[in-house]
Parts: C-alpha cells; structure tokens; sequence
C-alpha cells in the first residue's frame, strides 16, 4: 500500500515517489516550474496560496505546496519513508 504525505489543504502526494523537497527561491527550481507551467508536468496544490515548498517526483512531476519544506520532510520521516537531519 502507497504511504501518503500530506502537503496541505487536503492535498497528499505517495511518498515513495518523492525524490526531493526544495524551496521555490532559487534560480534553478524557479525555471523549471516556469518550464513546466502549462504542462501536466505541474501540479499546484497551493489553494492560491504562495508556494513555500516544491516536490520533485520520480516521475518528472513537480507539485507546488503552500507548507514549508521542513514541514514535509518531517511528515516525510514520521512515515519511516526517510530519515532527515539537518
């Protein structure tokens, strides 16, 4: 069965697919979601809100969300899918 993660407003992404959770401020992560805007590559989750966190899927996706990236990484561990420190 598929561990779900939730990123906010009722919105859940499987957490075996996430690749990687960033910040949307810097310039890299900024033109790939101007890349993908568009395209079925996005996905926003934001509920309008601004975006604080960008997931990388393992399937090319990314998914916008408006929780911070700690946040997800932490709902992220507390599942036993990973392990993070800082």
């Amino acid at each position: 069965m598929a561990r779900m993660i939730n990123i906010g407003f009722g919105n859940c992404v499987n957490a075996d697919k996430i690749v990687s959770v960033v910040n949307p401020d810097a310039a890299p992560i900024k033109r790939m979601i101007q890349n993908a805007k568009g395209t079925p590559g996005l996905v926003d989750a934001t509920q309008g809100r601004k975006t604080k966190a960008v997931i990388v899927t393992s399937d090319g996706i990314l998914v916008l969300s408006a929780v911070q990236p700690e946040t997800i990484a932490k709902r992220f561990s507390d599942t036993g899918a990973a392990s993070y420190t800082e």
